[in-house]
């Protein structure tokens, strides 16, 4: 029996948990699915506090998504210098920042439209 893709809210789920499983700081989701003309449905934005836990946070992401569900990334651009790490899985986009480069981009303000949750963490950064 084919295994059907995943939904939106599963992803999410299991990326979230990718993050959270090497404590992945100031987790954000933002909703672009009223805003025209958006490249995908969601943005995932988190911060690591070097270029070794950004990149801890993008494998346990990537070994959370392939166990449960057999996906992975489209697309992961960034992994060289850690500072910034886009994940393309095509409908979620995952961004793992150092927070000093997050504070610079300022994602979160470039897509002011977006409906945005905040992510509480089970555990206090």
């Amino acid at each position: 029996m084919q295994k059907t893709k995943a939904s939106a809210d599963e992803l999410i789920a299991l990326i979230l948990h990718g993050i959270e499983d090497v404590k992945g700081v100031d987790i954000n989701l933002l909703d672009l699915r009223e805003i025209e003309n958006t490249v995908c449905d969601y943005f995932i934005i988190c911060n690591g506090t070097s270029n070794t836990h950004v990149n801890a946070i993008v494998s346990s992401i990537q070994k959370t998504v392939s166990k449960a569900i057999q996906d992975k990334p489209w697309h992961v651009e960034g992994s060289d210098n850690a500072e910034w790490v886009l994940m393309d899985y095509v409908n979620v986009v995952v961004h793992v920042f150092q927070k000093h480069i997050r504070e610079f981009y300022d994602i979160e303000g470039l897509w002011g439209d977006a409906k945005v949750t905040m992510v509480e963490s089970s555990y206090n950064s």
